[in-house]
């Protein structure tokens, strides 16, 4: 059975593209993330988690190492209806 040789430039390119795009997808992700993959399934806990660490170093995938939190953390909170006299 003959291959039809002038199909398979069709074929090349496209898997080559698929791959390309993929890469690329999986690339921007992963620097948006910090190097970290993708998270799936975030539930409550985890985007709570998320929440205190945008606040804690602005981006909800870093994390601090200090033991206490900065003096910043205590008034930016979402709890808005809390007032601390």
């Amino acid at each position: 059975m003959p291959v039809p040789w002038e199909a398979l430039i069709p074929f090349a390119l496209l898997t080559t593209m698929f791959g390309a795009a993929g890469t690329l997808l999986n690339t921007s992700k992963r620097l948006q993330n910090q190097g970290k993959p993708v998270r799936y399934n975030v539930d409550a806990w985890d985007s709570m988690m998320m929440d205190r660490d945008q606040r804690l170093t602005g981006h909800k995938r870093g994390q601090a190492a200090e033991p206490y939190a900065p003096e910043d953390f205590e008034t930016n909170s979402v709890w808005y209806t809390e007032r601390v006299s």
